[in-house]
């Protein structure tokens, strides 16, 4: 197998630049329209979050942005923020710093801080802090599963799950084949970093609603990481769905999907009781 061509997800898309310059765009339209205030979670200018307010006791969706951890920014990541809010959920858009500033194990404390950050202070936005639905794509699929998966909670006085569901689009769960390709000119990960960051190799919860999805075009190693996860999901006891596809959907454009009607933006609002 090309793990090289297997991995790399801008290849399998030739309009992705346009894509990416969409995310920004409808970001900057979901805030023109809705309230949204920016809150640091963390010391340095990455650690922070958007945050777009609900009524009282909302429900909460979390998002984490996608960029193979090494691009994007919680800028490009409220394109759903208009559907969910107006839905009665309050959404948070998290951001991290990027590699290979950080390393992975830098990105996925921080992002772990964050969700700390909103179990502490969403109420004071209208969120409930019981009822958090963890989401992201790509990239931000990983770092959400490692949410997701269990041991780390205690250490930042959180409960164990620290989340009530998630949403994971074309996400990555056992990091062991990235050492081997590209990826790891900027990531540079060795086995015993790979093991701990996949969220397959970690506890995972039992009863939770687990959404689950990844578009038409993508490669047969972003399918089965998804297929995989979400089998190991349901062995843990979890409710885990993987939406089908939409056609022509690719790994960049699924994003939107989460904020449009169709199958799995209803999905996740089921997952989150709305």
């Amino acid at each position: 197998m090309d793990l090289d061509r297997e991995y790399n997800a801008r290849a399998t898309t030739p309009e992705v630049e346009e894509i990416i310059a969409a995310y920004r765009a409808r970001t900057d339209a979901a805030k023109a329209v809705l309230r949204w205030s920016a809150q640091s979670y963390g010391p340095t200018e990455p650690e922070r979050l958007d945050v777009y307010p609900a009524g009282e006791g909302a429900p909460v969706l979390v998002f984490i942005h996608g960029g193979y951890w090494r691009a994007l920014d919680s800028a490009d990541a409220g394109s759903m923020a208009p559907a969910f809010v107006a839905a009665g959920a309050c959404v948070v858009s998290v951001n991290y710093t990027l590699a290979p500033a950080a390393s992975l194990d830098r990105i996925v404390d921080e992002c772990r801080r964050a969700l700390a950050w909103v179990h502490a202070n969403i109420a004071r936005f209208g969120g409930d802090p019981s009822r958090v639905h963890v989401a992201g794509s790509s990239a931000g699929g990983h770092l959400a599963g490692m949410l997701l998966a269990g041991g780390w909670q205690a250490a930042l006085g959180l409960p164990e799950p620290a989340v009530a569901g998630a949403t994971l689009l074309s996400g990555l769960f056992d990091l062991r084949p990235l050492p081997a390709t590209h990826i790891n000119a900027w990531m540079s990960l060795d086995d015993a970093s790979a093991a701990r960051n996949s969220p397959a190799l970690l506890p995972l919860p039992g009863g939770l609603p687990v959404v689950l999805a990844y578009g038409e075009t993508e490669t047969g190693e972003f399918k089965r990481q998804t297929e995989d996860f979400a089998r190991s999901l349901r062995e843990a006891g979890c409710a885990a769905d993987v939406v089908p596809p939409r056609p022509r959907s690719n790994h960049f454009d699924i994003v939107f999907d989460l904020g449009e009607p169709g199958a799995l933006h209803e999905a996740t609002r089921r997952a989150m009781g709305l």
